[in-house]
């Protein structure tokens, strides 16, 4: 599925179990939040916090895609296309950054 279906999809989803979008600044809090869980599995997971017995069933693939799906109702509903934009952005990336990683004694 590429990202302007998985638009369409969240769109589908929201006009038929959500009723209607929430406003832009209440997905920005739970975007917030869901980031936050995503942080949380990855400090106890792979960071240095011990993991607490109620985090260890967490799925991190299951939080990232709740980012991904508010994500894509803060795109759908400010009208932006993700994946024009994401196309953009990779481009903005490899022209400015095409040698600066490659040439960074810290990661090499």
């Amino acid at each position: 599925m590429d990202i302007q279906n998985a638009q369409k999809v969240v769109d589908d989803w929201i006009k038929e179990y959500g009723v209607r979008y929430f406003n832009e600044l209440t997905n920005m809090a739970i975007l917030t939040e869901e980031v936050g869980e995503v942080a949380r599995i990855i400090s106890r997971r792979y960071g240095e916090q011990s993991e607490k017995e109620s985090d260890k069933n967490k799925d991190l693939g299951d939080e990232l895609a709740d980012v991904l799906f508010v994500v894509m109702c803060l795109a759908n509903q400010t009208g932006i296309d993700l994946q024009k934009a994401f196309k953009q952005n990779i481009s903005k990336k490899t022209n400015r950054d095409h040698g600066r990683h490659r040439n960074n004694p810290k990661i090499n």
